[in-house]
């Protein structure tokens, strides 16, 4: 059950509120967020809601059965919209491309993919200043002073950045650099990445685990949500299975499936998605006719010559291509 407390309900109000759920049998968490506050309530015992709902400072009660409370659609009908900045949203009809390189490299590529960027009409731009990668000898970013340039020059174009952060003690001094925050596949269930995560006022863009399951990326928002931030983003970006021909296997499905169940905004990443540049555009306009509320992609002036992820990356034609192609298909389905 999520009570939902009214904006200038009193702290007495409250307190009368919690005995009553407690009085039923019922434990309960108290969650304040940017937008907020609610009490997530657990337990098995049957009530009328219509007991909690007269009680002076709520303003609305829900039953939800679902693990996850507070990102289901069981309470929450309408769909999220996360604010960007500058008058950009995603989800809720807001439908936004995300792209750049794998990788920060140096300060002529920023300039060259902002160019490209702009040029396109798109508002946010994708790269990496810490990267987990497989082998530690391979390229690991440009760290802080990547990340600052990379700000600064961003920031005088109009153009907001995503990067992935990749543990808790980065978040404090890539803050003041950083529009949204990702959180990779690979960190999908760091639960005390997540947990810290929501104590800031950024949007979170949260990939799904390579091996995980829909209500486990939905249960891993929620560890976020329930700390306070509710601005989140979903993403699908393919997940681990026995075929060999792509890098990941692609689950369309999800899109559909996490748009149901979640009134978040979900966003696809085809290029991780299914790892093969010539394949790329098909996985992208395939996830906008199944609902994804945006797309995030890797794009790079000279793809054989960048420092990571090269044999997924478009280059700046196929990727102007495809983003008129995207522009089309969101007409569609609109």
């Amino acid at each position: 059950m999520i009570i939902q407390i009214q904006k200038n309900a009193t702290e007495q109000e409250v307190k009368k509120i919690s005995a009553s759920v407690q009085s039923m049998g019922y434990s309960f968490n108290n969650i304040k967020t940017q937008f907020a506050r609610y009490l997530i309530c657990i337990g098995k015992k049957e009530i009328d809601l219509r007991e909690i709902g007269f009680l002076s400072g709520v303003a609305d009660v829900f039953k939800v059965s679902d693990a996850y409370k507070l990102t289901s659609t069981k309470w929450k009908v309408g769909k999220t919209a996360v604010d960007i900045g500058g008058g950009i949203r995603i989800g809720n009809g807001e439908f936004q491309i995300m792209a750049g390189p794998c990788s920060i490299e140096s300060e002529e590529q920023i300039v060259s993919t902002i160019e490209h960027l702009k040029a396109n009409g798109i508002k946010i731009m994708r790269g990496g200043v810490y990267k987990p990668r497989s082998s530690p000898y391979s390229f690991r970013g440009l760290g802080m002073d990547g990340l600052k340039l990379w700000y600064k020059l961003a920031s005088e174009s109009n153009i907001k950045i995503i990067t992935e952060v990749m543990q808790v003690s980065q978040i404090e001094e890539m803050h003041d650099y950083v529009d949204i925050f990702q959180v990779g596949a690979r960190n999908s269930q760091n639960f005390n990445l997540l947990d810290e995560l929501g104590k800031v006022d950024k949007p979170i863009l949260l990939k799904r685990g390579m091996s995980g399951t829909i209500e486990e990326l939905l249960q891993s928002a929620e560890y976020v949500f329930s700390n306070g931030n509710e601005k989140i983003i979903l993403c699908e970006r393919g997940i681990r299975t026995y075929e060999t021909s792509y890098r990941n296997t692609m689950d369309i499905n999800a899109i559909t499936i996490l748009k149901d169940k979640s009134h978040l905004p979900v966003v696809a990443d085809p290029s991780h998605g299914i790892g093969v540049r010539k394949y790329v555009d098909k996985i992208a306009l395939a996830s906008i006719m199944a609902g994804a509320d945006g797309v995030i992609m890797e794009v790079h002036e000279c793809p054989q010559k960048a420092f990571s992820d090269g044999q997924q990356t478009l280059d700046y034609g196929q990727s102007k291509d495809l983003i008129d192609k995207m522009g089309k298909a969101r007409e569609l389905v609109k």
